[in-house]
């Protein structure tokens, strides 16, 4: 009989502290802690009220429920609703993105803002008196890196008020419960931590092997009954589950037409990333810390954001069966491996010259996060881990980039020059790490040979020398530098002297 919260990870009594002091950052395992925000309803009294890890923040109203949450994982909170009140209503309006596409309603930020506190008040009695009712979620395309179309549901603005707010309650909890290899959609933590994490993991563990594993439709193929179970292991509060079961069963529009939602949850809704977590922890992140302790026979890493996780192992027969049984484990939750993105490949510090003496040539390459990871070495001789920007990602951003500059060609060129300034920075902000140096240098190339014939297609007789367009480009493009550090430069600090992986 399937038992999710049966652990073999025995729970010990947390001892209160007299002074709380920074907690040591999550590296590639381990379980980060979570802080306080007294600046909310309760005064903060002493430090011991505070719970801090990098980035995240309890509201202070929170605080106890987090701290119950941290001190027994077995307990179930019948009473939380209560926690969604006019100021964090208020916090989730602040927080929501001014300029997001309208549901199905047609409300945006700021028509929803021009009487705030009187739809705030009328939103929050709905809830109350139980007269809340979820709205379906408007079908939208977009455009992914390998050419298909991703489908999204945006919610109303209502909807994504409550789901805001009832999300941060169920953080409280969570965030006491989830491992430290999840990384994805958690207040906190980011996709750079997930890539250091697996740096680490690459470089400073025993990894030979390497799984690079991906769920078939992940978010539309989560069963909701299964996933009801789940939550009801943390949450007895029948009005906040029955609130979940209303955003699962709220459908879609899509063409003027509803359609039902019997599985899966709307990709673009705000509680949606908090539920999928949920359902991985108890399908995935448990079961398999659980496997490795107890069948592995060499060291094995973990890294996850959302469905996509890599899994790295010392030996090639702990990874063949960590495959052949993870197949069945997801199938027992209406899940399947995606068979065209999940590989299992030689990879490490030993993969090239062993890979070298059978012939087989250059040890296989993954991607995870943007960033292809390639087997490599410095200057020195030593094994690296070199991630490079992903040959589908690149082409993706510069052909979108192509098409918006094609209808910009007619504006100004400081008009023009400005917004891809804004552009090239984003890009730089998340893919300038250590070893892409190249891959950023070929971006700034294709970006400068777009906007030259963008510009030069502004009339018949093309006006733009390349000496006049070397000084607009050097004016308004910057040059590409590395802004990250080094993983092993960036888990030093939090970790304080102790080693990140563990």
């Amino acid at each position: 009989m399937y038992e999710p919260w049966k652990s073999d990870r025995p729970v010990l009594p947390t001892k209160r502290r007299n002074k709380a002091v920074l907690a040591a950052a999550d590296g590639v395992e381990g379980r980060g802690r979570a802080e306080g925000n007294t600046t909310r309803r309760n005064t903060r009294r002493t430090q011991s009220r505070r719970y801090p890890v990098k980035g995240y923040r309890v509201p202070s109203e929170l605080a106890r429920v987090h701290r119950a949450a941290r001190e027994n994982r077995k307990t179930r909170f019948t009473a939380l609703l209560h926690h969604v009140t006019l100021e964090s209503l208020r916090r989730a309006y602040a927080n929501l993105k001014r300029n997001a596409a309208a549901g199905v309603d047609g409300v945006t930020w700021q028509t929803y803002g021009e009487n705030l506190e009187a739809n705030l008040r009328d939103l929050l009695d709905r809830v109350h008196r139980g007269a809340y009712r979820a709205r379906p979620s408007r079908r939208v395309y977009i455009a992914k890196a390998d050419g298909r179309q991703r489908p999204l549901g945006i919610a109303s603005l209502e909807d994504k008020l409550l789901q805001r707010a009832v999300a941060d309650v169920m953080n409280a909890v969570y965030e006491a419960d989830f491992l430290g290899f999840s990384y994805g959609f958690r207040p906190g933590r980011g996709q750079h931590n997930a890539l250091d994490a697996l740096y680490m993991g690459l470089t400073a563990r025993k990894v030979n092997w390497v799984l690079d594993a991906d769920i078939r439709g992940f978010f539309d193929a989560i069963d909701h009954e299964w996933l009801m179970r789940f939550v009801e292991h943390r949450f007895a509060d029948r009005r906040l589950l029955r609130l979940i079961r209303k955003w699962l069963k709220a459908g879609v529009m899509e063409d003027g037409r509803w359609h039902a939602s019997e599985t899966g949850t709307p990709q673009g809704s705000t509680v949606s990333p908090l539920l999928a977590n949920v359902y991985l922890h108890y399908v995935l992140d448990l079961w398999a810390n659980q496997w490795r302790k107890r069948h592995a026979h060499g060291d094995v890493i973990i890294v996850r954001y959302a469905d996509d996780f890599v899994v790295g192992f010392q030996r090639r027969e702990d990874a063949e069966r960590f495959r052949r049984e993870l197949a069945g484990r997801l199938a027992d939750f209406g899940l399947e491996l995606h068979p065209g993105k999940t590989r299992l490949l030689e990879f490490g510090r030993f993969a090239g010259p062993n890979r070298r003496e059978r012939g087989a040539g250059k040890p296989e390459t993954f991607d995870f996060l943007g960033f292809t990871h390639i087997c490599s070495v410095t200057r020195n001789g030593k094994f690296q881990v070199k991630r490079r920007t992903s040959r589908k990602r690149m082409t993706a951003k510069l052909k979108d980039i192509r098409e918006v500059l094609m209808r910009r060609r007619h504006a100004p060129i400081p008009s023009q020059g400005a917004w891809l300034r804004a552009v090239v920075r984003g890009y730089y902000n998340y893919h300038a790490v250590p070893t892409n140096s190249g891959a950023l240098k070929r971006f700034l190339r294709a970006i400068r040979r777009l906007w030259i014939r963008a510009l030069r297609r502004r009339g018949q007789r093309h006006r733009m020398p390349r000496g006049r367009f070397d000084r607009i480009a050097a004016r308004w493009l910057p040059e590409p530098r590395i802004i990250h550090p080094w993983p092993s430069q960036r888990l030093r600090v939090p970790t304080r002297g102790r080693s990140p992986v563990r």
